[in-house]
C-alpha cells in the first residue's frame, strides 16, 4: 500500500511539472502559427489532382528549420521550404493529392516535423472523392 501511495505521489508530481513547462509563455525558440489547419476540397472526380498551399508565420523569437513533412499516404505529396525561417517570416507548405484509384471520403493528415516549441504541428486535407461513371452506369 506504501509503495502505491508513493507511486501515484510520484506520478502526480511528474505530470505536473510536466503541465507547468507545457504552459510555460517565456519558453524560446520558433514557433509555428498556421492560417489554417484544415482544407476541404469538397466533392473532386477520381484521378483529378488537387492542391492547397497552408501558410504559417514563425512567431517565435529564433529561426523555424522544418527538417520533414510526413504524409500518411503515397498519394499526398508535400513541398516546404529548405531554409531557416527567421522571426516574423512567413512561409507556405503546399500539399498535393492525387485521387487516382481513390473513393470516398479522403482525410490526410500532414505532419511537419520542425525544431518549432511546438514540433509536431499537422494540418489535415479532407476531400470526398467521386468515382467515375462507367458506360454501362450512363443514363
Amino acid at each position: 500500500m506504501k509503495t502505491l501511495t508513493i507511486f501515484f505521489l510520484g506520478t502526480f508530481i511528474i505530470y505536473g511539472a510536466l503541465a507547468q513547462q507545457a504552459e510555460d509563455p517565456t519558453q524560446s525558440g520558433p514557433e509555428m502559427t498556421f492560417a489554417e489547419r484544415e482544407f476541404n476540397f469538397g466533392d473532386i472526380n477520381q484521378g483529378d489532382k488537387v492542391e492547397h498551399v497552408f501558410n504559417f508565420e514563425n512567431t517565435g523569437n529564433e529561426a523555424l528549420i522544418i527538417t520533414n513533412v510526413q504524409v500518411t499516404c503515397g498519394c499526398t505529396a508535400p513541398a516546404w521550404p529548405r531554409d531557416p525561417i527567421p522571426p516574423g517570416e512567413k512561409g507556405a507548405i503546399t500539399i498535393v493529392f492525387n485521387s487516382a484509384g481513390k473513393r470516398g471520403l479522403q482525410n490526410k493528415v500532414i505532419t511537419i516535423v520542425s525544431n518549432a516549441i511546438n514540433p509536431n504541428n499537422r494540418v489535415k486535407i479532407i476531400t470526398n472523392v467521386l468515382t467515375k461513371k462507367t458506360d454501362s452506369q450512363q443514363p
